[in-house]
């Protein structure tokens, strides 16, 4: 049930930053490790310091909006469904959680210029000249280093802020129409919003990095008070445009149908869960199925045809179950994350008898996020309060002889420890509290996370292997 990063005198799922920072883009110096730390395992000795390996991302770079976002999601645009080539653009809605309720906005924005490097598997050498800046040093007028593999200039970030009523727990843009934005605030508010105005400016303009403070008031295109509580759960269908879910911390899940320029929501709600409604995601080829997981340790399926009561419902955690996955390559493929650490694979062909396919204990504490890669049915991403973002490649097996051939190319290079899972393809470390990731669905290997210091945006080097060849 951990979530938000809002005042902790709500519930264990709230402990907000306290400190605001500048909207501007930051770069990290890169620098080689000696070895490989894992959290929760070694120990930092007294002057040790943590440095990533340059060499293992085609692009490493933080940026953030203000205020700390728990919930942010990537606006689909029109420059290409598959784009394999820096410079890169990207497009996103945040929302925030401000200090004070009146201070919270959405973040509208935009990041290009992204210029990356491609970068061998097992580098020749590696660069030990760069030291990783003390991550307490602070100035408002400079960018604070978090990343840059690429050696090259910083991207461009640009943008806009709308005003919201109360603190931000999650944001979703529509697929088919990028532009139309549902968030759940923690007022118990869900709201619609167009945001086409706000996109279309930052798409025709080439500014510099816009640090204008300005936060615009726009009234919502829709706003839903229904539920009985606050919530975290909500998405839109990949199937139906404009057809809408929410669920809330009172156990209920309300369907939204669009009516032309606005919905019409269902006052009578789905109900089965014993406890909150954390997460919900619809099926990516069933127009009327949906799947949601609560803090009872269940995930329930439902069918929006047979009444308001779940098609099937199952244990899937000894613990809370804070969010699922949906597999839109292989829609039989669900995935989950737990409260206590762990994250399962389930094949729902298989849900009247042992659907499970693999279960995973690697993280230390509370999984914050679950996301099947866009263009790898294999591959999922995974966030923790443990401070990691793991990429995992479930078609990968233990070969002794590859293990061996490798670590006997880099010889010195790496100290990797012996008892990672073969599945773990990448571990990213530096932001703190992760909350929310998400891949770019038109940007092969990019992915974009949040945390309580900010945004990442990280291209790992070790999964282009898996990337359709560029364009020439």
């Amino acid at each position: 049930m951990t979530r938000s990063l809002k005042n902790p005198k709500k519930s264990k799922r709230k402990n907000r930053s306290s400190k605001k920072e500048e909207a501007s883009p930051s770069s990290v110096v890169p620098s080689a490790p000696a070895k490989v730390w894992q959290p929760g395992v070694d120990e930092m000795e007294e002057g040790e310091e943590l440095q990533f390996d340059p060499s293992a991302y085609n692009y490493l770079r933080g940026f953030n909006i203000g205020w700390p976002c728990l919930s942010f999601d990537v606006v689909q645009d029109s420059l290409g469904l598959v784009r394999t080539e820096f410079p890169h653009t990207l497009y996103g809605v945040a929302g925030t959680q401000a200090d004070q309720q009146s201070g919270n906005y959405i973040g509208i924005f935009k990041l290009s210029k992204i210029t990356g490097k491609k970068r061998d598997l097992v580098p020749a050498s590696l660069n030990n000249d760069e030291e990783m800046e003390d991550d307490d040093s602070s100035s408002s007028d400079e960018d604070e280093d978090l990343g840059d593999t690429a050696g090259g200039n910083a991207p461009v970030l640009q943008i806009k802020k709308v005003a919201h009523q109360g603190c931000v727990n999650r944001i979703r843009s529509m697929t088919q129409k990028p532009h139309i934005c549902a968030t759940w605030g923690d007022t118990g508010f869900v709201q619609v919003w167009d945001f086409s105005s706000h996109l279309n400016s930052l798409a025709v303009s080439d500014a510099p990095n816009n640090r204008d403070e300005t936060v615009i008031k726009q009234t919502p295109i829709m706003k839903f008070g229904g539920h009985r509580d606050e919530g975290y759960a909500i998405d839109w269908s990949p199937v139906i445009p404009g057809r809408l879910i929410s669920g809330d911390c009172n156990k209920c899940i309300h369907l939204w149908e669009p009516t032309g320029d606005s919905w019409k929501v269902d006052s009578t709600p789905f109900t089965g869960h014993d406890a909150s409604v954390e997460d919900l995601q619809w099926s990516p080829t069933e127009a009327n199925i949906f799947a949601s997981s609560s803090v009872d340790g269940k995930i329930a399926i439902w069918d929006t045809r047979e009444g308001k009561k779940p098609k099937f419902i199952f244990k899937a955690h000894d613990a809370d179950v804070n969010v699922i996955s949906w597999n839109r390559l292989a829609s039989c493929m669900i995935a989950s994350g737990s409260d206590d650490g762990s994250f399962s694979i389930r094949d729902l062909r298989e849900i009247k008898n042992d659907s499970l396919v693999g279960h995973f204990k690697y993280h230390k504490k509370p999984i914050t996020s679950v996301e099947w890669s866009p263009h790898e049915a294999s591959t999922l991403a995974v966030s923790s309060d443990d401070h990691q973002l793991t990429i995992w490649d479930l078609s990968l097996e233990r070969d002794e002889e590859e293990e061996a051939e490798f670590k006997a190319k880099v010889k010195e290079q790496v100290n990797a420890p012996e008892d990672l899972p073969p599945q773990l393809l990448f571990v990213h470390q530096g932001q703190k509290d992760l909350k929310e990731l998400h891949w770019h669905p038109q940007i092969p290997g990019m992915i974009i996370s949040t945390a309580a210091d900010g945004f990442n945006v990280l291209m790992p080097t070790n999964i282009d292997v898996m990337l359709p060849s560029a364009a020439s």
